[in-house]
C-alpha cells in the first residue's frame, strides 16, 4: 500500500515538473546536435524523451529529499 502511495506521489511531482523541464531538455537536445551531429529527424524524439527523464529525475528527487 505505502509503495503505491511513493508511486503516486512521485507521478505527481513529475507531471508537474514536464512544464518547466522543457527548456533544460531543448539546450541539451541542441547541444547533442552541435557536438555530436545528431539528425535533425532525431530532434523531437530526443528533446520529448529527455523531458519526460527529467520530470521523473526531479519528481523522484522531490519526493524522497
Amino acid at each position: 500500500m505505502m509503495n503505491d502511495m511513493n508511486i503516486a506521489l512521485t507521478l505527481v511531482f513529475s507531471v508537474v515538473m514536464l512544464l518547466f523541464m522543457i527548456y533544460p531538455a531543448m539546450v541539451v537536445t541542441e547541444w547533442l546536435e552541435e557536438k555530436m551531429g545528431m539528425d535533425e529527424k532525431w530532434h523531437n524524439p530526443v528533446m520529448l524523451s529527455l523531458v519526460v527523464l527529467f520530470s521523473l529525475l526531479i519528481g523522484l528527487f522531490l519526493r524522497f529529499a
